[in-house]
């Protein structure tokens, strides 16, 4: 008997669980075709739909990265730091990079067209060079795999933990072409990855893959497909790579909205997730507050808008006078710097710290479809603090008016995105108590824009994870290639009589 959905009915119902039903939509009766796969999302109730074509292509691909993984496990360690150097290699070759290059203003054109952003999808020098640093770095790294960690001794008997590869990595990135580079730090640990990346990004990535990284694998002995990449732009391609139980992780970057969405797939197939959708850090000041140490922090975490940039600034009602004026300085020198101006969303009730002029001063503002005229400062809901800005060339942030520190921290725990958030203050014991009262896996002193695996602790990052759907178990925040491994537990026995 065949038990598999070959036609849906508008209106059908279907049951989610915990007692409830989603109901088949017009849209997606039309569209669904024999051998179409139905995702039901017990988490949102959403029932999306995976046509039979993009089902196969994921799964062959995890097909060809299981095998991957299985034939490189006789690899020596020398392998893989020959495929970190030949693919930093090739991309400093000046052919191979004219190669991408054309391939990436092709795709920088179309998602112009499109009015999308390119602030982060251009493979510019400045992209190249980080890339290349990246690769270098897990090149140098010393390998951590089947590594005894520990051992625990025994009377005629030894207990190692040693560390082990974990298997295939799924990823599903936005479009930004370095990612593809960074994310490669999973084979220093022994394991394959299939990656997904945005459709704008598609093309620099395929010529990334055809011109440098196949060629590295190749050159270094490592099965070509311990890399793949799904050529699909259907966002359902993600869905199927996440929906199949045999990855080791799910790595998934992008928005929000989209990310929470992958993360219930991945959950649901019963895969361990590293999810980062939502950004925003914040800067709380406190009474003791350095004017000049907090203008630099509000300065030097807007240079550009990625999820570690400052989005919110609680600044003390008691210093708000001098404080805020700080703040504007700063904004204003970071405006000009790119080219324009900035903007402020003031939360409501906050309004009085802030010159009455900027309400109705107008300032230019780049946005992803061109450049617009906007007021300078506008009102916003005070229980809207955590909502992330898209800018381009214009910082943007949230300003609210706080009563004390303790005041700060709430608000941050409970309408942030808990990414990063940074003190500014010379009281040390305010310092102490930021640090445990607040909930976010990155804490500071100073800028935010430090939160970054290359910057920070020297390893590129596959990702970075906030605290939204709860503290990480036994890792950081910060995900790198080489903490993607398991512990495999060998007994080593000297006596042949050992017994319970």
């Amino acid at each position: 008997m065949d038990n598999n959905l070959t036609t849906l009915e508008p209106g059908m119902p279907v049951i989610i669980g915990g007692g409830r039903v989603s109901r088949v939509s017009e849209e997606l009766a039309r569209e669904f075709q024999p051998g179409d796969n139905l995702l039901v999302v017990r988490k949102s109730g959403e029932l999306l739909r995976i046509p039979k074509a993009v089902q196969e292509i994921a799964g062959s691909a995890v097909d060809a990265a299981l095998s991957a993984f299985e034939s490189q496990q006789s690899a020596d360690d020398e392998q893989f730091t020959s495929f970190y150097t030949g693919f930093a290699d090739r991309l400093s070759d000046e052919s191979i990079w004219e190669e991408i290059r054309k391939a990436n203003e092709a795709d920088v054109a179309r998602a112009r067209e499109k009015g999308r952003s390119t602030t982060r999808l251009v493979a510019d020098e400045k992209m190249r060079k980080n890339m290349i640093a990246g690769l270098n770095q897990w090149r140098d790294l010393a390998s951590r795999r089947d590594k005894v960690v520990g051992s625990v001794e025994h009377d005629g008997w030894v207990v190692d933990e040693v560390v082990s590869p974990c298997g295939v990595v799924g990823f599903v990135f936005e479009g930004r072409p370095n990612v593809l580079a960074d994310a490669t730090g999973v084979l220093r640990s022994g394991n394959t990855a299939v990656f997904r990346i945005g459709s704008d990004a598609l093309n620099t990535a395929k010529s990334i893959m055809e011109h440098a990284l196949k060629p590295a694998l190749e050159k270094a002995g490592l099965p070509s497909s311990a890399v793949v990449l799904l050529e699909s732009t259907e966002h359902s391609a993600g869905w199927a790579l996440f929906a199949d139980p045999r990855l080791a992780l799910a790595v998934a970057r992008g928005s929000g909205r989209s990310v929470d969405l992958l993360g219930a797939i991945a959950r649901e197939a019963g895969n361990a997730v590293s999810l980062h959708g939502t950004g925003g850090g914040w800067i709380i000041a406190d009474e003791a507050a350095d004017p000049k140490k907090f203008n630099l922090a509000v300065y030097n975490s807007t240079d550009r808008k990625v999820c570690n940039t400052v989005n919110t600034i609680c600044i003390p009602r008691s210093r708000s006078a001098e404080l805020v004026g700080e703040m504007l300085k700063a904004l204003s020198s970071r405006g000009e710097k790119l080219g324009y101006g900035y903007r402020v969303h003031v939360a409501q009730g906050s309004e009085d710290i802030i010159p009455t002029e900027l309400f109705s001063k107008e300032t230019g503002v780049y946005r992803a479809d061109g450049l617009k005229t906007e007021m300078t400062a506008t009102l916003l809901p005070a229980d809207q603090l955590g909502k992330e800005w898209e800018w381009e060339q214009t910082p943007e942030v949230t300003v609210k008016a706080i009563e004390n520190l303790e005041e700060g921290i709430e608000l941050f725990n409970s309408q942030s995105p808990l990414l990063v958030s940074s003190l500014i203050s010379e009281n040390a014991d305010a310092h102490e108590r930021f640090l445990k009262g607040i909930n976010a896996p990155f804490v500071g002193n100073g800028f935010t824009r430090w939160v970054d695996g290359q910057y920070a602790l020297c390893r590129p990052e596959l990702g970075l994870s906030n605290w939204q759907n709860g503290r990480l178990l036994a890792r950081g925040g910060v995900l790198t290639g080489d903490g993607v491994y398991t512990i495999k537990l060998r007994v080593r026995q000297a006596d042949p009589d050992v017994h319970r």
